[in-house]
């Protein structure tokens, strides 16, 4: 579219001595290239949208913004890639082009078991935002061959905008009322709608005033029903805790026309506590009823000013979202890694390399340090303050950070549930850092540029396992 039980002794030292760091089995064309997080192969890329899994094959779907023509952003199609583990990625063809009635934003893509709409039973239907000079409006296009070519409808926009910001359709099949419903961000609100056959829609609600953050623009919603409660959520840019883009969300209950909070108005409930976690969406049909998002790992503050050569972007580790309650008995979406990604975590190493995963016990009752660093003396300090109940990562000496003067930070999550021993889960890669909390009851993502791979990491108040990538 446009410019996140052991025995320990008390601040135990953990001091992982120096590795040679030896070239990645997955060593591609340039140092800050992930070793498994998904990237396009060149050029740029941001908001994932348009994924859905195909149990019959089974593969994971991933569409993406995408511009072909350079790597910062411009003209937006729909780009492709597909996994069977939500690791591995093949990139397929790109599957929707821009066309006469304008660049292709970011939507979502169902399956038409039933033909409502017409073209054929068991249609893969995508719904996506047209954007022109004279507006934003929606369209839809179908598929016959698993999403890899799209047949645009010839009755296309089939919904109009009447505002400048009207976008990122996301449509799911409501079992209340057996009809299709989508939700539009429309500037600093969502709009829901409701159709018979994907072609005709109708207005059903709004939301969003004097709810959550309006710093900015409200961007790719989505709505999930996640236990007992319906989770909506809605990205927003500029107007994250730590400055630019980031993801909110919104917990309440739906009746097939109205979203209704019940969270406080004037309270904003972040999904990640990270810097470089934007535009998350979920996974249409996702298996076993679970609810798999994925993230775009940057921020627009600086997204086009990345240190990267051939390519720019990439998105998140896959997750899966679940509702629990916090201390004070506060819904909250817990975030935690799918189980395709702790597949990654390999055998036990004394070894940061360029990719690890790292396993940490921190002590319930003290303060810990964990501090990543390399040979040229560049760092992350991360710090549980118990106290506090809060986690930081401060990347202010991380590496590179000249490219932008909105780069440099120091972030920082709440503890929502107090820990006897806080676990904490590190996935590093080239250029990020995810950090997620006992039970994903919060997570940060953070990007960094170090000069070369942090091969030290030591732990004050706690200790670490380290694990090589199994990929």
């Amino acid at each position: 579219m446009k410019q996140s039980t052991i025995t320990l002794s008390l601040f135990l030292f953990v001091a992982l001595t120096a590795c040679t760091v030896q070239p990645s089995r997955h060593a591609t064309d340039e140092p800050f290239r992930s070793v498994y997080h998904h990237s396009p192969a060149q050029n740029w890329m941001n908001d994932p949208n348009g994924m859905f899994y195909d149990s019959e094959a089974p593969l994971w779907h991933l569409y993406y913004q995408y511009n072909p023509h350079g790597t910062t952003w411009g003209p937006m199609h729909w780009a492709h890639a597909t996994s069977a583990d939500l690791l591995t990625w093949q990139e397929q063809p790109v599957a929707l082009y821009p066309d006469s009635l304008g660049t292709i934003f970011s939507g979502s893509c169902v399956i038409d078991r039933e033909n409502t709409a017409g073209f054929g039973e068991g249609a893969l239907v995508a719904i996506y935002t047209q954007s022109e000079v004279c507006g934003q409006h929606q369209s839809i296009a179908y598929s016959f061959d698993g999403g890899q070519t799209f047949t645009k409808y010839e009755g296309n926009p089939v919904l109009r905008g009447d505002i400048a910001d009207f976008r990122d359709p996301k449509v799911f099949r409501d079992e209340l009322t057996n009809r299709w419903v989508m939700i539009l961000a429309c500037h600093q609100e969502v709009r829901f709608y409701s159709s018979a056959d994907l072609r005709e829609w109708q207005y059903e609600s709004s939301f969003g005033a004097g709810y959550g953050a309006h710093g900015g623009v409200w961007e790719c919603p989505d709505l999930i029903k996640l236990g007992e409660k319906w989770v909506l959520l809605l990205n927003l840019n500029p107007g994250g805790p730590f400055g630019g883009s980031a993801t909110q969300y919104f917990v309440g209950n739906w009746d097939g026309h109205t979203f209704t909070c019940i969270d406080e108005p004037a309270e904003t409930k972040w999904l990640d506590y990270g810097k470089d976690h934007y535009a998350t969406v979920t996974w249409y049909n996702a298996p076993a009823g679970r609810t798999v998002a994925i993230g775009w790992m940057s921020n627009w503050m600086y997204a086009n000013q990345l240190p990267t050569v051939a390519f720019r972007s990439q998105n998140t580790i896959a997750r899966d979202l679940y509702l629990y309650r916090d201390d004070a008995g506060e819904y909250r979406v817990g975030v935690q890694p799918s189980p395709e990604s702790l597949a990654l975590k390999g055998n036990k190493t004394s070894c940061l390399g360029d990719a690890a995963v790292v396993e940490l016990s921190l002590c319930g009752e003290e303060s810990s340090v964990i501090t990543l660093s390399n040979n040229k003396g560049e760092k992350v300090v991360m710090t549980l303050d118990v106290h506090a109940q809060t986690f930081s990562m401060d990347r202010t000496a991380s590496g590179d950070c000249s490219f932008s003067l909105d780069f440099a930070a120091h972030t920082v999550a709440p503890l929502f549930v107090k820990q006897a021993v806080n676990r904490v889960t590190l996935f590093i890669d080239h250029c990020s850092i995810e950090a997620f909390g006992t039970d994903g009851t919060w997570v940060m993502t953070n990007l960094v540029f170090p000069s070369e791979p942090y091969n030290h990491i030591d732990v004050q108040g706690g200790t670490a396992e380290i694990y090589d990538i199994n990929l």
